[in-house]
């Protein structure tokens, strides 16, 4: 059995993606025109052959709390494919434990998510790295891990020293890192910055690091040029703190899923791959 870490799913009848829906505008992660239109559960598993589970992340709803209902709905459509889901709570909001609550009335949530950082021209324009500064941001961190939660976190390399003096405030919640921290300079200078911030990350001990997302800055990525990344992270991480998502559709728009899991199963030594591929996320987002 092996569970994708890190995916999503819509429909667009259903619930509105205001970011997704944009006509004619590049994004960081490329061209999304492919990738207007539904994606739904069983275009899904056809595309995730070979795997059994997943964990739907959050992905810019214009209403956050109507995205999670209607992945609760897919999640109970569908018994036979066991779906976690991280959703989004604004946890600088004043009404953030109510948020909270209502979340957690949906059997298939077991964390939310706040985007911190995505790249950095965007960033200039959404103002999302201010969350860093905000005491508000990080007690709502805190209050997630007291709740029995965890916490998926987006952000940049510029970032990490700030995002790791908010993550002692919270030392008790379990943090996901997206996109192996979302390493956006991959000349090899800019992989060696990467990797030396990343000890701040990568030496607390409630980080998990998703392998997932890595196309999104290398939209002609080979398995030599993401090698350093996979190779960095394990290393710093170990297999027991690491997990593999798709990212799909996202990083559909720069490979299929089957050339993407045989990368990964290429660059992840092969002793490793039971804990990279299913023990990692069935225990971070307690799955079968």
């Amino acid at each position: 059995m092996r569970i994708d870490a890190h995916h999503h799913l819509w429909d667009l009848s259903a619930v509105h993606y205001p970011w997704l829906m944009a006509q004619g505008v590049e994004r960081f992660f490329g061209d999304p025109a492919p990738i207007q239109r539904d994606y739904l559960l069983d275009e899904y598993r056809r595309d995730a052959a070979g795997f059994s589970a997943s964990v739907h992340i959050q992905v810019g709803a214009e209403d956050g709390w109507a995205e999670a209902q209607w992945v609760q709905s897919v999640a109970a459509a569908a018994p036979d494919w066991p779906l976690a889901q991280v959703a989004f709570c604004d946890l600088a909001a004043p009404d953030r434990d109510a948020q909270l609550d209502r979340l957690q009335t949906l059997p298939s949530l077991r964390g939310v998510r706040q985007i911190v950082g995505r790249a950095p021209g965007e960033d200039a324009v959404t103002g999302t790295n201010a969350l860093l500064d905000d005491p508000r941001f990080a007690e709502g961190l805190r209050v997630v891990g007291a709740r029995g939660l965890s916490f998926d976190l987006q952000l940049i390399p510029e970032l990490y020293e700030a995002m790791a003096r908010v993550l002692d405030i919270a030392p008790d919640t379990p943090v996901a890192l997206c996109h192996a921290g979302s390493p956006h300079d991959r000349s090899a200078a800019g992989l060696r910055d990467w990797a030396d911030r990343l000890r701040l990350l990568s030496q607390r001990p409630g980080i998990t690091c998703k392998l997932s997302g890595l196309g999104m800055f290398d939209h002609d990525w080979t398995a030599d040029s993401i090698r350093p990344i996979v190779e960095t992270v394990l290393d710093q991480f170990g297999p027991a703190r690491v997990m593999f998502g798709s990212n799909f559709p996202v990083d559909s728009l720069t490979s299929d899923y089957a050339r993407l899991v045989a990368t990964f199963e290429e660059l992840v030594p092969e002793a490793d791959h039971r804990a990279v591929f299913h023990d990692t996320a069935a225990r971070f987002y307690a799955l079968p």
